[in-house]
């Protein structure tokens, strides 16, 4: 992404001071924004302005609420929790601290995507004061990959753009924030977690546990009694994605009513269309690679090779490899509990090297788990694709007569309002705005 320029201090001050619940109870999806058309219908009209993209400002700080805002987190020290994957923490919570999304960014500048759930924080808290955004925004920003240098185009129809959101889904001047998650990482995470609490995995539809369980189970440390259907594990890790993806969405949405952006969150865009499911149509989306899919089934998506990539084949030669780096991951040189990484401990050697760590025969049956479980259905996880996103959030400048044509005093903020003034104060203004 290009040079940001700075934000000016009036708007940095009302971004750090604009009220929670300004921002709650404030919150619209306004849809409608300068350069946009409703052809027909009530709420017929025409923009008479030029679409006006979000400024590179306004785009950088909306990716680093939505992506996250990195800070040290290495699990509970009283408790020597070994549930996160990642030495960060987000602006949003992610489900056993795996930390395994990312943020794809679509726009008239092109098509990106970050790469931030790998950093290491340099504090406890990244963000403390309203200066702090210039840094923030330095800090994230080479991590901010390009990968089309345009904006990934979709068809206003079916199967790509659901009908009522054709009108105003990825038009000039927007930009779209998709959120997603490494699917198989969560599994994996939750794979553990139950391993931990002593529970194999059941296949229902044959009435066998996965994997080799006999010589845990004649230790002690798996309990037959306690088995866990495959599928519902699975929605369980579908069920904690989605919260998270959803909830760094409605972050972007809130903050964009202290800014004075437009916009809404939707979910009326085919995952396989903008991922790039359709590129044998002429339609690469982002670019991620898919399995074939079979007959009647849509397209699963793997992972955007160099850029995403979960711990499933191609990316590894097989689950038992990804049991090992999953593992590593966590507990070897420069994993989570690694002494030496960076982060918030005082005596980070004490804390982590306290941490309950995978036994040889604990990776063992977690790698014939995972082996089994991608023999049996030909992917890993088994009824839902390795990269997931549900929720989509779109920003742009409102047109403010289209507001005021249709609505009542109050269908906007006086953020909306002030916003071209403060934000765009050296930028030759929309026309008639």
């Amino acid at each position: 992404m290009s040079q940001p320029r700075t934000v000016p201090p009036q708007a940095r001050a009302q971004l750090a001071t604009f009220p929670l619940l300004e921002a709650l109870f404030g919150r619209r999806s306004r849809r409608f924004g300068v350069g946009m058309q409703i052809p027909g219908g009530p709420f017929a009209y025409t923009s008479r302005h030029a679409p006006q993209p979000l400024s590179e400002t306004e785009r950088l700080l909306l990716v680093a609420i939505g992506a996250g805002i990195p800070w040290t987190e290495s699990g509970d020290p009283n408790a020597g929790c070994n549930y996160p994957t990642r030495p960060i923490g987000r602006a949003f919570p992610s489900g056993a601290a795996t930390h395994g999304s990312e943020l794809l960014i679509n726009d008239d500048s092109g098509a990106w995507i970050t790469r931030f759930r790998d950093l290491d924080a340099t504090s406890l808290r990244e963000y403390q004061e309203p200066d702090d955004l210039a840094r923030l925004v330095a800090f994230l920003r080479p991590h901010i990959h390009r990968v089309r240098d345009r904006r990934v185009e979709l068809p206003p129809e079916f199967p790509h753009v659901s009908a009522h959101n054709r009108w105003v889904a990825n038009q000039p001047g927007t930009t779209l924030f998709v959120p997603i998650a490494d699917q198989a990482e969560s599994l994996l995470n939750l794979l553990w977690i139950s391993t931990g609490e002593g529970v194999p995995i059941a296949d229902p539809a044959r009435g066998t546990l996965y994997g080799d369980p006999a010589p845990l189970i004649e230790a002690g440390r798996l309990h037959p009694e306690r088995a866990q259907k495959l599928p519902l594990l699975e929605a369980k890790s579908v069920a904690s994605a989605t919260a998270e993806l959803a909830i760094a969405a409605y972050n972007i949405h809130l903050v964009m009513q202290a800014i004075g952006l437009g916009g809404w969150l939707f979910s009326g865009l085919n995952p396989a269309s903008l991922l790039g499911g359709f590129r044998d149509a002429g339609l690469p989306g982002f670019g991620f690679r898919f399995a074939p899919a079979a007959p009647g089934t849509p397209p699963q998506p793997l992972g955007l090779d160099g850029l995403f990539e979960p711990l499933v084949p191609p990316y590894v030669p097989d689950m038992a490899t990804a049991v090992r780096r999953f593992a590593a991951r966590k507990f070897g040189p420069g994993g989570n509990y690694d002494p030496h990484r960076p982060g918030p401990l005082r005596d980070a050697e004490a804390v982590k090297g306290g941490i309950d760590r995978y036994d040889e025969a604990f990776i063992v049956y977690l790698a014939s788990l995972a082996t089994d479980i991608h023999a049996r259905h030909g992917s890993f996880p088994a009824t839902v694709p390795a990269v997931h996103f549900n929720t989509v959030t779109q920003a742009q400048h409102i047109d403010l007569e289209y507001y005021d044509r249709f609505f009542k005093p109050g269908a906007y903020l006086p953020t909306h309002e002030g916003h071209q003034a403060l934000w765009h104060a050296d930028e030759a203004p929309p026309l008639g705005q």
